[in-house]
């Protein structure tokens, strides 16, 4: 009887997979022009060496959106848009190391945004202590006092886990208060990683999805 519901589940879950790979692939490019500057913000998460570069969670991956996301950043920065860099940054006290290897801790080189990226800067920079971005007081406090800001694109990694936390959260916090806002993410501005069953590519999908139910804007990328 397992058996039997193993093959038909798996068969079922293939042609779903399917189903959801080619609605992705039909998804529209989202071009600057259509974008209110000052009511956009660009969102970087974690684009750190310890996911990017070194250390027990880095990942080529992740090291391979460097390219576009700093595209992103001088484009954006050329147009005076709002720009939020995230970076994990922990103590070794840190109840995520309960669930992840040790990372990204506390003024280590793990901890500094790739420097691609930190040359471009022109961003705030928040360090995070927990996956999800939303909750740092920091950000609580940027969102307050740009209220304007009713647009928001949200790039980096990981797509399964702090991208789409984040990204649900910000989401169902304006729903919650009937506020109408963008929240976009570029599917080649993400990515996740590869480690044991976590399969990257199969949860880049499942997240890229779960978050295209939930209200967010899912697009192929952005272009001029």
């Amino acid at each position: 009887m397992q058996t039997i519901y193993k093959n038909d589940f798996l068969k079922r879950s293939v042609e779903t997979l399917g189903q959801i790979v080619d609605m992705l692939a039909k998804l529209p490019q989202l071009r600057f022009k259509d974008l209110q500057g000052k009511q956009t913000a660009l969102l970087i998460v974690d684009m750190v060496n310890g996911f990017a570069r070194e250390g027990a969670l880095k990942s080529p991956k992740v090291e391979a959106l460097i390219p576009e996301i700093t595209k992103l950043s001088k484009m954006f920065g050329e147009l005076e848009i709002y720009k939020i860099a995230f970076a994990d940054c922990h103590t070794e006290a840190s109840p995520e190391f309960d669930a992840y290897p040790a990372h990204c801790t506390v003024g280590t080189y793990e901890g500094e945004i790739v420097d691609e990226i930190k040359e471009i800067g022109g961003y705030k920079l928040i360090p995070k202590n927990s996956t999800n971005g939303f909750h740092e007081e920091e950000f609580q406090k940027w969102l307050k006092a740009n209220q304007q800001i009713n647009t928001f694109i949200i790039t980096g990694d990981c797509t399964d886990i702090c991208i789409q936390q984040f990204a649900i959260t910000l989401k169902t916090w304006f729903n919650m208060q009937n506020m109408k806002v963008r929240v976009i993410v570029p599917i080649n501005a993400v990515d996740t990683y590869d480690l044991g069953l976590h399969n990257g590519d199969l949860v880049n999908v499942m997240a890229l999805y779960n978050m295209k139910i939930n209200g967010i804007e899912i697009v192929k990328g952005i272009e001029d």
